[in-house]
C-alpha cells in the first residue's frame, strides 16, 4: 500500500504551513474549520505573502520531496485499507504509518473506541484508564488513543498489558515528534499495534499538530470515553470534537470533590451515557461477551469483582474503605483499624491484584468496585 501523490501533497503542505496554523490553534475551532478547506481554500486562507511561492511549490511538488523512513508506510483515502472512519471531509487523506498499514486496517476494522483525557491526571484517573483499556483489549476491542501524557498514556499501557493491539495517533511526525520519555512504550505500540500521523515524518507538529491529531482519534472511533477531565477547553476537546462528528460519547465519573472530575460530570449531566467498567463499554459498542475484565484479573481478583464473594470480610472492607476515599494507610487507621491489620491487608489486595500503588503513600482500586 503507497499514499497518491495528491494526498501525500497534503501533508506537506500542512508542514510548509505550520507556523500561520500554530497561530490559528489559540482558536480550536477555527484550526478545525481550517482543516477541513481543499488545499488551494488553505493557501488562499492562511499563506499569507507566501501563496504564490506556495502555489508554484505546490504545482511542481513531486512524492519524493517527503521523508522517507524504514518501517513506515503512507496509506490515503483512495487505497484499499484506508480506515473508514477517515473518509470524510474532515479527516486527512493520507497517514503514515509505523506498524505496517495492514495492521492499520486490521485494528480499524475492529470496533475501536477512542479513550481521552486529562494530560494531568490522578492516580484514579490513570488506574481507571489502565484497567478500561486493558479490559478492551481482552475483548477485542481496538483502542485508540494519542501519545502525550496521563489519561492516553494509561490506556495504551493498558491495552499492553492484556495482550491487545492499540492505534496511538501522533501531533507530528513519526521520526521526531514522540517525546524521550515515550520512545520505549511507542516501541511496544508499534511491535503490537500501530503509530500513525498525517505529517511528514522529520516534523515536529508543534502545538497545532497535536490538537489536530484529536480529530484522528475520534474519527477512527466508534465510541470516545473521556476517563477524567476537567471544565478546560483542552481536557473538553475530544468530547467535543466527538459531538461535532456524531460519535457515541461517554465519561467515566470521579469524586465530587475532585476538579478532575468536573468535566467528565459536565458531560454526564449532558447528555454522555456512563461508564464505570469494560463491560459498559461493551453494551454500548452492541458487543456480547462476558466482562472483558473478568478475563484478565488475577483470579482472586475475578471474585472480587463479581460480588466481593470470594474475598475475607477484612479484605472486602478494606478495598470498599479504599474506594471510598480512605486511601493511605494513616486514614485507614484512622478510621479505626489496628495499624499491622491494615498494612496486612493492603499487602494481600496489591498481590492480588486488586489495588495499585499511587503517589504519596495512596492506594487506587484497579477495578471497578460493585454495586
Amino acid at each position: 500500500m503507497s499514499a497518491c501523490a495528491s494526498c501525500m501533497r497534503r501533508s506537506w503542505l500542512l508542514a510548509e504551513l505550520s507556523g500561520p496554523l500554530e497561530c490559528c490553534a489559540r482558536d480550536r475551532a477555527r484550526l478545525l474549520e481550517l482543516l477541513r478547506l481543499s488545499d488551494a481554500e488553505l493557501v488562499k486562507a492562511v499563506g499569507g505573502r507566501r501563496s504564490a511561492e506556495l502555489r508554484a511549490r505546490y504545482g511542481a511538488f513531486e512524492a519524493g520531496e517527503l521523508p522517507r523512513e524504514d518501517g513506515v508506510e503512507a496509506i490515503c483515502r483512495h487505497r484499499r485499507g484506508y480506515p473508514d472512519g477517515l473518509r470524510s471531509a474532515s479527516a486527512p487523506p493520507m497517514l503514515n504509518v509505523a506498524g505496517t498499514a495492514k495492521r492499520l486496517a486490521s485494528l480499524a476494522t475492529a470496533p475501536v473506541v477512542a479513550i481521552v483525557g486529562s494530560a494531568s491526571a490522578s492516580d484514579y484517573g490513570m488506574e481507571t484508564a489502565r484497567g478500561l483499556a486493558r479490559g478492551l483489549a481482552a475483548s477485542g476491542v481496538t483502542v485508540a488513543a494519542s501519545l502525550t501524557d496521563g489519561i492516553t498514556v494509561a490506556a495504551h499501557m493498558g491495552a499492553l498489558e492484556a495482550g491487545g493491539a492499540s492505534i496511538a495517533v501522533m501531533g507530528g511526525g513519526l521520526g521526531g515528534s514522540c517525546p524521550a520519555r515515550r520512545r520505549a512504550l511507542y516501541a511496544r505500540v508499534t511491535r503490537c499495534g500501530c503509530a500513525v500521523c498525517e505529517l511528514p515524518l522529520d516534523h515536529g507538529g508543534r502545538r497545532w499538530g497535536q490538537l489536530a491529531s484529536e480529530r484522528i482519534v475520534v474519527a477512527l472511533a466508534r465510541l470516545v470515553v473521556v476517563v477524567e477531565a476537567d471544565e478546560s477547553p483542552a481536557d473538553l476537546f475530544g468530547a467535543r470534537i466527538a459531538l461535532a462528528l456524531g460519535r457515541s460519547l461517554a465519561a467515566v465519573p470521579g469524586r465530587v470533590s475532585s476538579p478532575l472530575s468536573c468535566g467528565t460530570h459536565a458531560l454526564l449531566m449532558e447528555g454522555a451515557s456512563l461508564v464505570r467498567g469494560p463491560q459498559d463499554v461493551l453494551e454500548l459498542l452492541h458487543l456480547p461477551g462476558t466482562p472483558a475484565r473478568d478475563r484478565t484479573a488475577p483470579a482472586p481478583a475475578r471474585a472480587a469483582i463479581g460480588g466481593c464473594g470470594g474475598l475475607e470480610p477484612r479484605l472486602k472492607g478494606t478495598l470498599e474503605r479504599v474506594g471510598s476515599g480512605c486511601d493511605t494507610p494513616d486514614k485507614l487507621t484512622h478510621a479505626g483499624a489496628e495499624p499491622s491489620d491494615v498494612l496486612l491487608a493492603l499487602s494481600e489486595l496489591e498481590l492480588m491484584g486488586l489495588l495499585a500503588r499511587g503517589d504519596g503513600g495512596r492506594y487506587v482500586p484497579r477495578h471497578p468496585l460493585p454495586s
